[in-house]
């Protein structure tokens, strides 16, 4: 991995991409029991990463879907193209061995986000396929735990490029 580019010099190294995936019915946020998840929208928050990856030197590239299989699929097709993976899975988070294994699979690392704080929650959202296999678990921080997560991965790629 490439150290990303800072220098605005188009010979430079290309910023590296990092996919933000979200999972199932996130594209309800704003809406969806703000009590819970809050206010901001999925477009809100992507729109943040996005300006947030252009001050990190990495291009961010927000997913979602609330269908498992394209989750899935659209983690395959990153496999070569970027560098890691930031992932809110939602309800997959505790249902969904198909979504660990593809993770696992790609090799990329992998930050774990959620909204709410899982553990504080229903018993069965305490359990976590993804968590074993990810750098790092933000929980419960609302979208800045997104910001947090992004933040933590570009210093990672940044650690690994330098080694």
């Amino acid at each position: 991995m490439k150290t990303p580019s800072r220098s605005g010099n188009p010979a430079a190294t290309p910023a590296p991409h990092i996919a933000v995936i979200h999972g199932p019915n996130l594209n309800l946020l704003g809406t969806r029991e703000p009590n819970i998840y809050g206010s901001s929208t999925l477009e809100e928050i992507n729109r943040r990463l996005i300006e947030l990856g252009r001050e990190l030197g990495i291009a961010v590239s927000p997913f979602q879907s609330n269908h498992e299989g394209e989750i899935v699929d659209f983690i395959h097709s990153i496999r070569d193209t970027h560098a890691g993976i930031v992932i809110n899975p939602a309800g997959l988070t505790h249902t969904s061995v198909a979504l660990r294994d593809a993770l696992a699979a790609v090799a990329l690392p992998i930050v774990e986000v959620h909204l709410s704080n899982t553990h504080a929650r229903e018993e069965f959202r305490r359990r976590s396929y993804v968590s074993p296999i990810a750098l790092g678990v933000i929980s419960g921080l609302g979208p800045a735990g997104y910001e947090f997560a992004l933040k933590a991965l570009a210093a990672r790629l940044e650690q690994t490029a330098s080694e």
